[in-house]
């Protein structure tokens, strides 16, 4: 097997479990550490290392005043509100309900593009959304939720996150930001860390030395750091580079069901019909809307929780 195909499907796979295991580990993290603090050291830690990195392969690690000014509002979209509020919410909800929530991110980004370019949607499209709103019905209809203190709260949340991250996708796809990705993402992570660190100490989080943390915590954390935020974030960007975005975009098909499994296997979440029934529809949705047929073909940054 060629060396090319080799790093092409190792980066499939961390896109694909990495980034669906996130879920988990925040659910886990978040049960011992304030959510802010938790998404701020996570950040912060694997902001640094990227740098670091990107400094070692004599990437230059100079931006313009634009450049810093894009880089702040993605890293208020994607990080410091899209993922520090998601983190938050996981307190209210499991993490594969939050999971199947946050997949109706490309059917926001087709809407936001759609009211932003001002073109009309096509069928495929109409009918990926209509599935996708009929799916999150069946989901947040749910009588099991309502069992939950809080769970109304945290799908509030969750939605704002997804919307948040959708708007940022559609701003990075037209943003000027650093060419090398290793850069920008760096910076990106560390404004995030520095923003969400100050709004830690500004709601009165009691921040709580790692020496303290249960090993479940630390470990969530390490993973959250180099796989969550390092090797998935990477390996996606590496994919757009080789293969074309709609591949890519099938984390979108996976993610949701590798953070159901390990909920359910892990943390005893349970999986009823009805979620898995909207689950379908969600991604099925999904699924009309990244295989419309188009010539122009525009790269969107995705989340990463």
């Amino acid at each position: 097997m060629h060396k090319s195909t080799i790093l092409i499907l190792l980066a499939f796979f961390s896109t694909y479990v990495f980034w669906g295991s996130t879920y988990l580990w925040n659910k886990i993290a978040v049960t011992e550490l304030p959510a802010f603090m938790l998404a701020s050291i996570r950040f912060l830690t694997a902001g640094i290392l990227v740098l670091v990195v990107a400094k070692i392969l004599k990437k230059s690690l100079t931006i313009s005043i634009k450049q810093l000014r894009n880089i702040v509002i993605a890293s208020v979209l994607f990080l410091a509100f899209g993922n520090g509020a998601f983190v938050y919410a996981l307190k209210f909800v499991d993490s594969g309900f939050a999971a199947l929530e946050a997949s109706i991110s490309p059917l926001m980004i087709l809407i936001i593009m759609r009211i932003y370019q001002k073109k009309p949607i096509k069928l495929r499209s109409l009918i990926g959304i209509a599935l996708g709103i009929i799916g999150m019905y069946i989901l947040v209809s749910q009588n099991g939720l309502n069992l939950h203190e809080g769970s109304i709260t945290g799908i509030l949340i969750i939605f704002a996150c997804v919307l948040s991250w959708s708007i940022g996708s559609v701003f990075v796809s037209q943003a000027e930001l650093p060419k090398n990705f290793f850069v920008s993402t760096g910076y990106q992570m560390l404004s995030a860390g520095v923003l969400l660190g100050i709004l830690s100490v500004m709601v009165g989080d009691t921040w709580i030395s790692p020496k303290s943390w249960q090993m479940d915590t630390l470990i969530s954390m390490l993973c959250l750091v180099l796989f969550g935020s390092i090797a998935a974030f990477t390996s996606f960007n590496y994919l757009l580079k080789k293969v074309s975005p709609e591949k890519v975009s099938t984390s979108g098909y996976v993610n949701p069901i590798i953070a159901l499994l390990l909920g359910w296997y892990f943390l005893g979440e349970s999986i009823t019909l009805q979620t898995i029934i909207a689950g379908c529809l969600l991604l099925l949705g999904v699924y009309f809307i990244n295989t419309r047929k188009e010539k122009r073909r525009t790269k969107i940054s995705s989340r990463s929780v």
